[in-house]
């Protein structure tokens, strides 16, 4: 896994996956998830930007990181294997897929993905609290990312942060009301925290220069986790 993402091996596995977790907590579940999602978006944009090769990595990097790590746990939850769907997305890149026949495939996997988040693990808590933290995860990995792309000029980081960030801000449009009706002051937090993430990931293309300050990412990333108890 990319340095800052998470530990790596062991029951976590690569990218801080709590694939142990993931078996009934349904916040591991779907961070998991997330974080696939995060690589399909940062795959698809950079597709669009020209970056085949690193396009090609991002669709195929969560089947190794993610998807067979948590393969048991999709099995006894009943989806079906969609790694299938990364890798030809990859192969297609590579092969020289237009902008339209990349798009379909992440639908593809974006459809995917949303059928496996419909099958988590049930939970006493409520969807709302479940969601904010599936959020705060996406926030925490940016923040991290966005960590390391300031110690150096590689593009990786940068790339994998610009995912989480618009995986945080996805995750929370698609959760947006209950995250709001279980804590206004929670969700208040989370929208500061993806607005200045935004900011420091304006584009796929990283910056010559970083626009944000990692200490300001930081404390909006504190603020979050305070608010949910961290």
């Amino acid at each position: 896994g990319e340095g800052g993402e998470g530990g790596e091996g062991g029951e976590s596995g690569e990218g801080g996956i709590d694939t142990a977790a993931a078996a009934t907590d349904p916040v591991a579940y779907r961070s998991a998830l997330a974080v696939t999602e995060a690589h399909v978006i940062a795959a698809r944009d950079a597709h669009a930007a020209g970056k085949r090769a690193e396009a090609a990595e991002m669709f195929a990097h969560p089947v190794s990181e993610v998807l067979v790590p948590l393969a048991p746990v999709f099995a006894a939850q009943g989806v079906a294997d969609f790694g299938g769907l990364l890798t030809d997305a990859s192969s297609a890149v590579l092969d020289g897929a237009s902008a339209q026949q990349v798009n379909a495939r992440f639908d593809a996997i974006m459809a995917a993905l949303r059928g496996a988040a419909a099958k988590a693990p049930a939970s006493s808590a409520a969807e709302g609290a479940v969601a904010a933290r599936v959020v705060a995860d996406q926030i925490e990995r940016a923040v991290a990312m966005h960590r390391e792309a300031a110690s150096n000029s590689a593009y990786e980081p940068y790339l994998d942060g610009y995912g989480f960030a618009r995986a945080a801000q996805s995750r929370l449009k698609a959760s947006e009301s209950a995250i709001k009706a279980a804590d206004p002051a929670l969700h208040g937090r989370l929208v500061d925290a993806i607005g200045l993430l935004i900011k420091a990931y304006p584009s796929v293309e990283r910056p010559a220069t970083l626009p944000v300050e990692q200490g300001a990412l930081s404390g909006a990333s504190s603020r979050v986790m305070l608010a949910l108890g961290n």
